[in-house]
This record gives structure tokens, C-alpha cells and sequence, in this order.
């Protein structure tokens, strides 16, 4: 049953149509969903609306519920449209009519938010701890090749000097930054909608700071009109961080795979990191790179999505933002995962010292034999024209 039911049935392809994908997505949401119904149960609970014994059979079935979605055995089904009805299914279905009393004092409006607030929190750690390792691998290869010179380029052609140990450390620095961003989402998000109802708040009185306790929110989102207007704000808040993150990937990717090409040779990505081709034998593709090279693109193309969909919409919910989900889930395992590679990658990433050395031609100098004649008192643009001669 539907927890919207009513005295009439559905049109097959209306329900279809509407349900999309949110069964399948909802998968991800099943224990954060039965966390929040655990805390809305006791706060429940402790206003009276719940006897003890109520509370703990809920709360025991609830936390049933989650060990069955860690053994992959708590599937929902696409009649059932989302986790927060298959959870309430099956609370009726064992406990009969106190299953039905878990959706007191809530709507799925803020039920769906709660339990989506929990997976970013989550989310958003793991990112974070991911950062850190691929920063430590970054470290770790700056210290063993780090004293290595190569050429440095603009306009991609030679220009100066540069270091393995410059541009790894360009790449630390530019993902500490990345780890800001993600802090500056969590903070935003670290606050409790639960209570928030529909939109528009509750006839009776409730205990919100209570459960954005028990569920670990630092504050409570007061306004249960901005509960659903920030659904899409926050979202993009969290895909602009993790699209920074990939947009070094993106950079980092396109440094290696130009400069492991054979007319360099400055990095070699060793052979059990490159594919082959199905008719040139003597292939060793850098797909890998390519592959975090383009998921850039997709990461910001789910961040354009967000904002897309929740934009010229009135204050309120709107169906419009059950779409909301499936680029944040995406952009989230894309970006894990991405973030996995890289560290590997620098793991076992080689740098060829002779091919960087003869890679240092004497035009990379042309900016220290101006600055050697401005020391001997000749003014900067005199030693710029003087040297300029040398090159044409």
C-alpha cells in the first residue's frame, strides 16, 4: 500500500511514469531512512504519543530492517515507489497498527530530506577521508621524485624550469582548498528538516531538537518553507565542491596523458594501468586517465542538472525535485571512485629523470639570462630585448 492511498487506483503508466527510478535509487537511502524513523519513534515517545513498549518494538523492527538492507535482502518494490513506503510496509505488516503510527507528526517531504541529509553527511566524509589518502600519495611521490627538473609550459609550449616536486605540490594544495569546499557543504547541510513536515510546519507541538540530536545534526533547520527551498540549494553546494575536486582530475589526467606520450616520456604509467587495442598490437592505452579526464564533464554536467531542475520553481515541494537525486548519488560514487584511482595511480607512477633532463633545452633559461643582466644594473626591458635576439 501506497502511503498515500486513497479510494481509487492509480493508472498503470501514471504510476510507472512517476515512480521512475526512485526504487531503485531509494536502495542507498533504506538505513538512513530507518536512523531518522528510529529518532522520530523515541521523540514520539517522549511526547507521549508512543508508550516505551512501542518505541522499542518500532526501533527493534527498524534496526530488522537495516540488517536485512545489508544483506541485500530488504529489496523495494516498484509498486511501492520509495524506501520510506516499503519501510512503513513492513513495520504494518509485523506490527500492525503501530507500524502505522511511525508517520505520525512527519510527512515523506521532510522523511526524504532527513534520510538524504544523512547519506551527504556521510557521503561527504568519505570524500574528505579520500582527499587525504590521495594527498598522501601526492606526498609520498613528491618525495621520491620531487627533486627532478622537467619543462614547465604555457601557451603548451616550453617556458620555464619547473620540478616534479612543483607540480605535485600545485595539486596538494589545490585539493587542501578542495577539502574547504567540502567542509563549507557539510557545515551548510549540518541541520535536522525533521519536524518540518510538508512544508509548512505542524498543528502540534514536537521535540525537533530532540531528534537532530539522537541523528547528530549540529542545529535544527527552523523554517519548514526553507526546509524544501534549499532542497537543490544544498545539492549544488555539494556538487560545486566535488566538481572542484574533479576538475583537478581532470587537470592532473591531462598532464599525464601528454606527458607519457612517447615524444616525452617525462611520466610512465606502468603497463598494468593501460589497456590495449583490438587491432594494434603494440598498444598500452592510458584509458584510466581519459576515463577521470572525462568524468569531469559528467560531474559538472549533474551539477548544471540541479540547478536546472529546481530553478523557476515557487517556494514549496515539487515533485520535480524526486529528480534531484540520481546526478547526487551519480556524482558521488563518480567522484569516490575517481579519487581511489588517483591515489593508486600515484602509487605507481614513474618518472623518467633522463627523458625530463633532456627535456631542459636552453630556451626554458631564456627568463634567467634576462634576470642575470638586470643583477649586473641593466633595467628589464633592455635585458628583455637583449636576450629576445637569441630567440628570434
Amino acid at each position: 500500500m501506497k502511503l498515500w492511498q486513497k479510494n481509487y487506483k492509480l493508472n498503470k503508466d501514471v504510476e510507472k511514469f512517476t515512480v521512475g527510478q526512485d526504487y531503485i535509487l531509494d536502495q542507498q537511502l533504506v538505513k538512513y531512512d530507518c536512523l531518522a524513523s528510529t529518532a522520530h519513534a523515541q521523540m514520539l515517545g517522549k511526547i507521549g504519543l508512543l508508550k516505551s513498549t512501542e518505541v522499542k518494538k518500532l526501533s527493534k523492527s527498524l534496526q530488522e530492517i537495516i540488517s536485512l538492507d545489508a544483506k541485500g535482502k530488504f529489496k523495494i518494490l516498484p509498486e511501492q515507489e520509495d524506501c520510506h513506503t516499503a519501510i512503513e510496509n513492513y513495520l504494518t505488516k509485523k506490527l500492525g497498527i503501530l507500524g502505522e503510527k511511525i508517520h505520525t507528526a512527519r510527512s515523506r517531504n521532510d522523511q526524504v530530506l532527513v534520510a538524504l541529509r544523512l547519506y551527504y553527511k556521510d557521503n561527504l566524509k568519505i570524500c574528505n577521508e579520500l582527499c587525504e589518502k590521495f594527498i598522501s600519495s601526492l606526498r609520498n611521490f613528491s618525495k621520491l621524485y620531487g627533486k627532478i627538473k622537467f619543462p614547465g609550459y604555457t601557451h603548451t609550449r616550453k617556458a620555464m624550469p619547473s620540478s616534479i616536486k612543483m607540480l605535485a605540490e600545485s595539486f596538494i594544495d589545490s585539493m587542501q582548498d578542495n577539502l574547504k569546499s567540502l567542509a563549507y557543504a557539510e557545515d551548510l547541510i549540518d541541520q535536522s528538516p525533521l519536524g518540518t513536515a510538508a512544508g509548512y510546519g505542524l498543528p502540534i507541538r514536537i521535540e525537533r531538537n530532540f531528534t537532530a540530536k539522537i541523528l547528530g545534526f549540529k542545529k535544527v533547520q527552523q523554517n519548514p518553507i526553507y526546509a524544501q527551498n534549499s532542497r537543490g540549494k544544498f545539492e549544488s553546494a555539494i556538487l560545486h565542491a566535488l566538481a572542484q575536486i574533479m576538475f583537478d582530475a581532470n587537470k592532473i589526467s591531462s598532464d599525464l596523458i601528454m606527458f607519457s606520450m612517447s615524444e616525452f616520456g617525462y611520466f610512465e604509467l606502468p603497463k598494468e594501468f593501460r589497456t590495449g587495442s583490438s587491432i594494434m598490437p603494440q598498444k598500452k592505452n592510458p584509458d584510466v586517465l581519459e576515463l577521470l579526464r572525462a568524468k569531469y564533464h559528467t560531474v559538472v554536467s549533474c551539477e548544471l542538472r540541479v540547478k536546472g531542475i529546481t530553478s523557476n520553481l515557487i517556494s514549496g515541494y515539487h515533485r520535480d525535485l524526486q529528480l534531484l537525486k540520481e546526478p547526487v548519488f551519480k556524482t558521488f560514487e563518480i567522484v569516490s571512485e575517481s579519487l581511489y584511482m588517483l591515489a593508486e595511480i600515484f602509487k605507481n607512477l614513474k618518472v623518467n629523470q633522463k627523458k625530463c633532463e633532456n627535456g631542459l633545452t636552453s630556451e626554458l633559461y631564456a627568463t634567467a639570462e634576462v634576470y642575470n643582466l638586470v643583477e649586473k644594473g641593466m633595467s628589464f626591458r633592455e635585458a628583455y630585448r637583449e636576450v629576445s635576439k637569441k630567440y628570434g
